[in-house]
Formats: C-alpha cells, sequence, structure tokens
C-alpha cells in the first residue's frame, strides 16, 4: 500500500546531511541526462494561488509531483511520488519540512562547490523558516565559526539566534542593517520574499559568495543590478525556470546587464562541465528558483527510510 508520510515523519527519517547528499546525487543526475524536470506552473484563484512542479528522477527510479498553495493563511505543500518502473502510487508526502530542506540543501551544494573552501563567516538577510535551513545548509559543507543576522522583525531574529546557535553551536550575533551582515562574510544568505532588492553590489567584497535563494517569482528582486555586474560566476538550479521566474535576472538581462549565456546550471558544476569559483578573488552568485526534480529526489529517499523503519501511515488504496 502506499504511504502517507507527515513533516513529523520527515524529521524522523532526514537529517539536513542526508538532503545534501541526497541533492547533490539529483544534480549529478541531472547533469547526466538522468532525470526530467517540469518548470512550476502557477494557477491563480480568487485568493491564492496553485503551484505545480513535476519531475521523473530515473536514477533513483522514481517520478513525481509537488504541488502545494499558497493563501493568506499560510502555504501547504504535498509531494506525490511514484515507481517509474511500475506507475505504481508509492507515497504522498507532506512537503512543507521536506520543501526546507531540500531548499536548505540545494543552496548547500552551491556552497560546497563555489564558496571558498576556507570560508567560515556567514551573513544571513532573512531570518525565517527557510533561512534556518539555509544556513544549516551552508553549516553541512563549511566549518562556520561566526553568523551575523539580519532581519526586519526584531522578534524573528532574536528566535533564530536562540534557534540556530543551539542547534548548530555556532556564535550567531544580530546585526542592525543588511549591510552589516555582508560586510567581511564570506557566505551571504538572501531568504527573504521582497519585491525590492536587499542586497546591493556595493556592498560585495572580493572573494565572497551569494546564496540568493528567495526570489521565485518574477515580481521579486532581492538583489540589485550591481550584485548581478559584479558578479564573476552566476549559476541557477535551472535555466528554463529562471528565465520563467528568477527576478532577480530578468531585470538586469533586460537592462543588458549580462545574457543568458553567461549564466550556467549547477548540475553542469556538480558533473564538472563548468567551474564554481575561478579564483580566490571572485563573486560567485548562485540563484535558486526551487526544482521538482530536489523535491521528487527527497520524497525517494524518505520514503525509502520509512519502509526500512516501519513509519508512515498506509493508505487504504490500491498502488
Amino acid at each position: 500500500m502506499p504511504l502517507l508520510l507527515t513533516d513529523g515523519d520527515i524529521d524522523k527519517l532526514m537529517t539536513m546531511q542526508d538532503s545534501i547528499e541526497v541533492i547533490e546525487d539529483s544534480f549529478r543526475q541531472v547533469g547526466e541526462g538522468d532525470t526530467w524536470n517540469r518548470p512550476r506552473s502557477r494557477i491563480r484563484m480568487p485568493r491564492g494561488f496553485h503551484h505545480l512542479m513535476a519531475a521523473s528522477v530515473l536514477g533513483s527510479e522514481v517520478f513525481g509531483l509537488k504541488t502545494y498553495t499558497s493563501f493568506r493563511a499560510g502555504t501547504r505543500f504535498l509531494v506525490i511520488l511514484y515507481d517509474s518502473n511500475t506507475g505504481d502510487l508509492l507515497a504522498m508526502v507532506q512537503g512543507g519540512r521536506l520543501t526546507q530542506l531540500r531548499t536548505g540543501a540545494v543552496s548547500a551544494v552551491a556552497t560546497k562547490y563555489m564558496a571558498r573552501e576556507n570560508a567560515a563567516t556567514v551573513g544571513i538577510i532573512g531570518t525565517g523558516n527557510q533561512g534556518r535551513a539555509q544556513l544549516a545548509g551552508v553549516c553541512g559543507v563549511r566549518n562556520v565559526t561566526a553568523v551575523k543576522a539580519y532581519d526586519r522583525v526584531e522578534e524573528s531574529v532574536q528566535g533564530f539566534i536562540e534557534e540556530m546557535s543551539a542547534e548548530l553551536g555556532v556564535e550567531i550575533t544580530r546585526v542592525e542593517t543588511a549591510e552589516e551582515a555582508v560586510t567581511d562574510s564570506d557566505v551571504v544568505i538572501t531568504m527573504t520574499t521582497s519585491r525590492t532588492p536587499v542586497l546591493l553590489g556595493d556592498w560585495l567584497q572580493p572573494g565572497q559568495h551569494v546564496n540568493a535563494a528567495g526570489s521565485n517569482h518574477w515580481i521579486r528582486q532581492e538583489v540589485d543590478d550591481n550584485v548581478i555586474r559584479k558578479a564573476d560566476t552566476i549559476i541557477v538550479d535551472s535555466i528554463e525556470d529562471a528565465q520563467v521566474e528568477a527576478g532577480d535576472l530578468l531585470y538586469p538581462i533586460e537592462r543588458g546587464r549580462v545574457r543568458w549565456s553567461q549564466i550556467k546550471e549547477l548540475s553542469d558544476v556538480v558533473v564538472g562541465r563548468v567551474k564554481g569559483r575561478e579564483s580566490p578573488d571572485s563573486i560567485t552568485l548562485f540563484e535558486s528558483q526551487g526544482l521538482a526534480v530536489s523535491d521528487v529526489a527527497a520524497a525517494a529517499y524518505v520514503y525509502g527510510k520509512a519502509k526500512e523503519q516501519g513509519l508512515g501511515v498506509e493508505l487504504p488504496m490500491s498502488s
């Protein structure tokens, strides 16, 4: 019978380190041509949106889709997983925690290949739930010794500091401005839903790596044109997706700041076709929109672990 897996199950089945390994493997499969990915589609409802993403990950012998809704009451995720050999339904996975883990893990993989190997300090702009996973992911691939955190909501920063310093064993300091978070940080993270830039290129310094993970809609722009201009390397998880919804890139491209031919995919970096960093002084930028391949690969992992450990609820329906 198919399994129903909740966010609580996910916490028992997948760590951030597990997620990083799964996501790195999924991008390797993308680079080797063993996946198919459908860019996100959105349907406008009277008071919200329905979003749909689909993919196959043939090296993991699965395919499936993530469907989610974003309304004023919140965002609700569901990943539906199938066997690619038989077409059988394998699982329905509550996708909130899974999405959080895989989003942090995608940035972690980018950081692994693009940040300097001795990167030890992090500045983060945006300290919500996704910001937590972003920081955990970066700490999973670099020996981070200090973090500076900024958010417009003071209570959000304080909760972030208390929770993440205990979880990661890293000193986290609240700063008063976004610029302070960026200054002298080896890795910079933006994880907001801002429609106007929260990171300015004038703040960047040689050698920094930026994970811009919040702008997954054409109306959002977390980084200004000068960030794009100063970046020596720009990597996205999917050019096809980015051409639809990467607000950080669409506007600068329209204004001639960069060309699509200059932008490469993370899968090309993972399989070695493209360098993630040319030199220690290079400024590198990763733009993350979110890829259905990542969701399906992560769901396949937790399904396999759930079968091993006897977790989840069997659904009373034939597969």
